[in-house]
C-alpha cells in the first residue's frame, strides 16, 4: 500500500475514461471532469517495509485532467476490513488511520500560454508526487514531497505514455535518519495499453514504474537501508462503465528502500529481511 499507488490507481483512472468514452449511452457520474471511484483492494507481500505486509481496504481515488491541471490521487483507510497480518494494522486496530498519495502536475505550456513541444514530448509540467501516511504518532508517520519536470510522449498510437523525475524533500519517515532533509530523487514512467473489448468492458493493460537513487539513507543508518529501491506495478484492468476489476503484479527491488537479504530484529525475534520479490493486488471498484 505504501506507496501503492499505489496501483489500484492508475488501473482505475485510465480504464474508467476508456470504459466511459467507448460507451453508446453516456453514463451518468457526480462530475464530467473529476472522475472517482471507491474501491475494495486486496494485497498480499507487499514488500514497503522490511517484512511482508497482506492487507485489505477500503479506497477513495480520483482523476482529472482539465485545462492546466492533471491530477491522480487516493486515499486509504487501511486494514478497513480487519483481514491481513500484524503488520497491517489500520484505522481500526491502532495502526495508521489514513494514507495518501497524490499526484497533481501544472501544464507549463498552458500557464504560460506558450507551445513547448518538440520532437515527441507533446506537454510539459510543474510535476508533484506527495506522499502522507498518517500514522499514529511521529514515529509511525511519512510525509514526503517529490517536486519536479512531467511531460507527455506522442506516441502516435492509442498507448499512453508520461515520464517525470523529481527532487525529494523528506519529512517525517518513520523515524529515519533521512528526515527532514532533500535527499535522493525519483523517475517516475506510466503507460496505457487498450488491449481488446472482452465481456462487455474493455481490457487494458498498466504500468507504472519508480526508480529512486541518490539517497543518502544507507550512509547515515548502514547496511540495513539502501540509496536506491525500484517499485513496478504491472495492471490487468477490465473497465465499464461504473464498475472496474483489475489484477496486480508488482515487482520491489529494495522496497522501501531495505536492503534485501539484511538480518533484523525489532524486538519479537531475529528475521530476514525480503524486500526484493513480487507483491500482488485484486481490485474491485465502482466509480461515481
Amino acid at each position: 500500500m505504501k506507496y501503492k499507488i499505489l496501483m489500484a490507481g492508475a488501473l482505475a483512472a485510465l480504464s474508467y475514461s476508456a470504459s466511459s468514452t467507448a460507451a453508446t449511452d453516456s453514463p451518468e457520474y457526480v462530475s464530467d471532469w473529476w472522475h472517482q471511484s471507491v474501491n475494495v483492494v486486496g494485497s498480499y507481500h507487499t514488500r514497503f517495509g522490511p517484512q511482508f505486509n497482506n492487507d485489505v481496504y477500503l479506497e477513495y481515488e480520483a482523476f482529472a485532467k482539465k485545462d492546466w491541471f492533471d491530477f491522480y490521487g487516493y486515499i486509504d483507510a487501511t486494514n478497513f476490513f480487519g483481514v491481513g497480518n500484524s503488520n497491517a494494522n489500520g484505522i481500526f486496530d491502532h495502526g495508521s488511520p489514513l494514507f495518501m498519495e497524490i499526484e497533481p502536475r501544472f501544464s507549463i505550456d498552458k500557464l504560460t500560454n506558450t507551445d513547448l513541444s518538440f520532437g515527441p514530448f507533446k506537454e510539459w509540467y510543474f510535476a508533484n508526487n506527495y506522499i502522507y501516511d498518517m500514522g499514529r504518532n511521529s514515529d509511525n508517520r511519512q510525509n514526503t514531497w517529490f517536486m519536479g519536470l512531467g511531460t507527455d510522449i506522442d506516441t502516435h498510437s492509442d498507448v499512453g505514455l508520461s515520464l517525470n523525475v523529481y527532487a525529494k524533500y523528506q519529512w517525517e519517515n518513520y523515524g529515519a535518519a533521512n528526515e527532514n532533509s532533500w535527499d535522493g530523487y525519483r523517475f517516475k514512467v506510466k503507460y496505457f495499453v487498450p488491449i481488446t473489448s472482452l465481456w462487455g468492458g474493455n481490457l487494458s493493460y498498466i504500468g507504472f514504474t519508480n526508480f529512486d537513487w541518490g539517497s543518502d539513507l544507507r550512509d547515515e543508518t548502514g547496511p540495513s537501508r539502501t540509496s536506491n529501491s525500484i517499485a513496478s506495478s504491472h495492471i490487468l484492468s477490465l473497465g465499464y462503465d461504473h464498475w472496474h476489476y483489475s489484477f496486480v503484479a508488482r515487482y520491489f527491488h529494495n522496497g522501501g528502500q531495505w536492503a534485501d537479504g539484511q538480518e533484523l530484529n525489532f524486538g519479537n525475534g531475529q528475521f530476514e529481511v525480503k524486500s526484493t520479490g513480487w507483491g500482488y493486488y485484486l481490485v474491485a471498484g465502482y466509480n461515481f
